[in-house]
């Protein structure tokens, strides 16, 4: 049955493409009546050459229009005509062209030219000015490096990850903490792409940066709803981040040199032609961070020779083969090493392979191939004092997958179509161990999975005021031998330990188990009027992997583990809907929008009390099934132009789960759990060389278990708790301001091609010592109490507050280019 419906959803994408290439041309009386012609073509940014992404394409005579794809690419079919095109994309000068579609296409390739400081004053945009209200897309941000760049930040280094925690819907447990949470959903929901390749850890130094170098970056996008058919895998949202892809127009060099790291980029236009126009080109950026070289000198002891450091290398290339195919190549390596005698270290590869092929005006076609390895090390012994006695572990997750996205440019009618096949391989726990020169080795066997998709959407412009998106897709997903498969106790109370009764063992490439989900999605945008719009949307989202961790905050050493036999997918059902809003003079000043959700999840992992996650063979015994729930509503209020530019978000949130066994059956708050959060960002152009910034975060404290009484046991005392509650009592709140100063030097001539600046920050300016987590230990004062008539000193309990960073933290960056 399963293969009926693959083959019959093949049939179903592959149905349009056969009628728009294989129809023949219409009788001459039906072409005279209907007859059209396509205009279509790549937009790019004079500067560099680079494909810009959103680009509006608007037609005045029919008042209708098109955004362009990731790649710069669009596609309009008019009636046969004479047509003025007006092409503008925020920050940039706009065009305005004639075009004669009365006997053939055209093709109209066109470089748009920055404005420069209007450039500046751009916050957070979907490209166009009035894309909030216009464009489909809701529960979207997409944010500007050049405003990222802008945005105060620790130690004064840019950082994507800790920018759009800025924004409504996103919030992280707290400083150190890696990954970040969108709309109640846990780290591993978010699917985090980087040129399309997934990123399993996107943090350096336990969360304090992300591994996204900012000198490679050129768009990054945000989907928390709505999320359209070609997306799959996670549940929560998606994080896309698409990398530049070099200067084809010049030689540009570009760095930066910080406290805590430095940057070096290299851009360089390939295979010029005889014209001087060039056919492809690279860049290559690094990154390398020397808190460990600073602190030499300091470090004696156990701390002598310690090793705690980053380090990241982001490159691509691209390559015109003609007018209708380009090749791109990228990839990205990145590593950090903790520790002295112990310690450990982490790092993610990903290498992607695409083709753009343009079939014909109409006809757009994306392939890509990536592979993607998160690996990580425990060690006891890094500098190897004792080849003879030792201990390392080490674990990954390697992806393998083949992508091929079609999108069919119709009459008021976009159609995408297409599918995808990944390969998992999991590493649970590989360890060795050295006792007098003795070498053991043990650990978990490999896990297998493969997931594969079919998905067609199509977005349609019903009028002038409505425009639909739906899609459809099927994810059918296989865990594979070769392995063995677990049968546990089915008669044991909640929350407490199954044990095997059976194994069965699975060749290699045998099917042990098979899920398959139809997701479907759905969005609508009516305009009121030519500054408001209502949005509607709906999806349903499956996710076959899981992150395995029972800590406050993700960690490095956290397991990623298949669904199984015994774990099942997780499924995410989100309904959302909002009013959006444009005011100002021109209509485009200032941004309001107003955002609901609910979203229902199953299927969620939870934990026994005590579970054993690393190594243990028999882990799916100690995991529990629950379901959960999530709902709240966003504000954002953004003011786009002036001198004086920024944005204010706030969201009103809840988070629940319900696991059977846990917290005496009834709903409890998760560990991310936030009801109030609100985030301000101010950005002021002072002249033309002093611009500042400030940023202020407040933040309910998270949910945490407590004990709730205790007991004395040998002279110590044990904290208990009583009532068997999950997520009893939240820490303090969390608020912190941050303050930054750019100042751009100047240039002793005009023509100096040496541009830099210089950026001065203030992280925590008010010294906020925010907790991370709360804990209880005994004190050392004992209290004296009277038992049976004679005094006696029994132990104290004390709550200590940790907290990451409990001070301001100055910082001064040095940024060149040239």
């Amino acid at each position: 049955m399963k293969k009926i419906v693959q083959i019959g959803l093949l049939l179903l994408l592959v149905g349009p493409v056969v009628r728009a290439q294989g129809t023949p041309d219409p009788a001459p009386a039906t072409r005279r009546t209907n007859a059209q012609a396509t205009v279509s073509g790549y937009i790019k940014d004079a500067a560099n050459g680079e494909g810009l992404i959103g680009v509006s394409v608007f037609v005045k005579e029919t008042g209708s229009g098109i955004t362009t794809n990731s790649y710069g690419f669009y596609s309009l079919t008019l009636p046969l005509g004479t047509y003025n095109l007006v092409y503008t994309y925020v920050g940039f000068t706009k065009q305005n062209r004639t075009i004669d579609l009365t006997s053939q296409n055209v093709r109209l390739d066109i470089e748009l030219k920055e404005e420069g400081r209007d450039l500046q004053e751009v916050i957070v945009s979907t490209k166009r000015e009035d894309d909030h209200v216009k464009d489909i897309a809701m529960s979207v941000n997409t944010v500007e490096m050049k405003t990222i760049q802008k945005i105060p930040a620790l130690l004064g280094e840019v950082d994507v990850i800790r920018s759009i925690q800025l924004l409504p819907g996103v919030s992280t447990v707290g400083e150190g903490a890696t990954g970040f949470n969108v709309r109640g959903g846990n780290v591993d929901q978010n699917l985090v792409l980087l040129d399309e390749a997934p990123v399993y850890n996107s943090s350096h130094l336990f969360g304090f940066f992300s591994v996204f170098n900012p000198d490679a970056v050129k768009d990054v996008k945000l989907v928390k709803g709505g999320i359209p058919a070609v997306y799959g895998g996670r549940i929560s949202s998606i994080l896309d981040v698409r990398m530049k892809e070099g200067n084809s127009k010049k030689t540009t060099v570009s760095g930066g040199i910080g406290l805590i790291f430095s940057r070096l980029t290299l851009e360089q236009p390939l295979f010029k032609d005889k014209d001087g126009q060039a056919r492809g080109s690279f860049i290559i950026a690094g990154r390398r961070s020397y808190a460990d070289i600073l602190a030499k000198p300091f470090l004696s002891g156990d701390l002598k020779g310690s090793r705690f450091f980053f380090y990241d290398l982001t490159a691509k290339a691209n390559y015109r083969i003609n007018d209708k195919n380009t090749i791109y190549l990228s990839g990205y390596l990145g590593r950090d090493v903790f520790g002295a005698d112990f310690g450990f270290n982490w790092g993610n590869t990903t290498t992607s392979l695409r083709w753009n092929h343009v079939f014909s005006d109409k006809l757009f076609l994306n392939t890509t191939a990536f592979y993607s390895n998160y690996d990580y090390l425990l060690d006891s012994d890094l500098k190897r004092k004792d080849p003879k006695d030792y201990f390392n572990w080490k674990s990954s997750i390697v992806n393998y997958s083949i992508k091929p996205d079609f999108t069919l440019f119709l009459k008021n009618n976009t159609l995408t179509f297409g599918g995808q096949a990944i390969v998992y391989d999991f590493q649970p726990g590989l360890a060795n161990a050295a006792s007098g020169g003795d070498v053991r080795t043990f650990g978990l066997e490999n896990k297998y999975a493969l997931e594969s998709a079919l998905y067609i959407g199509n977005e349609q412009l019903v009028s002038k005021r409505l425009q639909l998106q739906y899609g459809l897709r099927y994810s059918l997903y296989n865990y594979l031998g070769p392995g063995e498969a677990y049968e546990f106790q089915t008669d044991v109370p909640p929350n407490q330990r199954r044990f095997p009764v059976s194994t069965t063992t699975y060749d290699r490439n045998e099917t042990i188990k098979t899920y398959g989900n139809w997701e479907p999605r759905f969005s609508a945008k009516y305009e009121l009027n030519e500054v408001s719009s209502l949005k509607m949307s709906y999806n349903r989202l499956a996710q076959y992997i899981h992150l395995v961790s029972n800590t406050t905050a993700s960690t490095p050493l956290d397991v990623w583990t298949p669904s199984t036999n015994n774990i099942k997918p997780q499924i995410a059902d989100q309904i959302a809907g909002g009013y959006f809003r444009n005011l100002g003079k021109t209509g485009t000043e200032y941004e309001v929008s107003v955002e609901l959700y609910y979203k229902w999840l199953q299927n969620q992992v939870d934990y026994i009390d005590g579970a054993d996650l690393l190594l243990n063979k028999y882990l799916e015994g100690d995991l529990l099934n629950g379901k959960g729930r999530a709902y709240g509503a966003e504000f954002f209020v953004k003011k786009n132009k002036g001198d004086l530019t920024g944005w204010v978000s706030y969201t009103l949130a809840k988070t629940e789960r319900f696991v059977d066994g846990i917290n005496n059956n009834r709903w409890f708050p998760t560990r991310f759990d936030k009801r109030h959060t609100l985030n301000a960002v101010a950005l002021y152009d002072l002249n033309k060389r002093w611009s500042f910034s400030a940023t202020f975060a407040f933040a309910t404290g998270t949910p945490a278990t407590f004990p709730t009484n205790g007991y004395l046991f040998q002279g110590y005392l044990v904290p208990h708790n009583a009532e068997n509650s999950r997520n009893n009592y939240r820490i303090p709140p969390y608020h912190r301001l941050d303050l930054a100063a750019t100042l751009q030097n100047r240039k002793k001539r005009p023509t100096q091609k040496w541009e830099s600046n210089w950026v001065f920050s203030v992280y925590n300016a008010y010294g906020r010592k925010n907790p991370f987590s709360v804990f209880f230990r005994q004190a050392e004062d004992k209290r004296t109490v009277t038992l049976n008539g004679e005094q006696v000193q029994i132990p104290v309990a004390e709550a200590v507050r940790y907290s990451v960073f409990a001070t301001l933290i100055p910082s001064a960056t040095y940024n060149f280019k040239f």
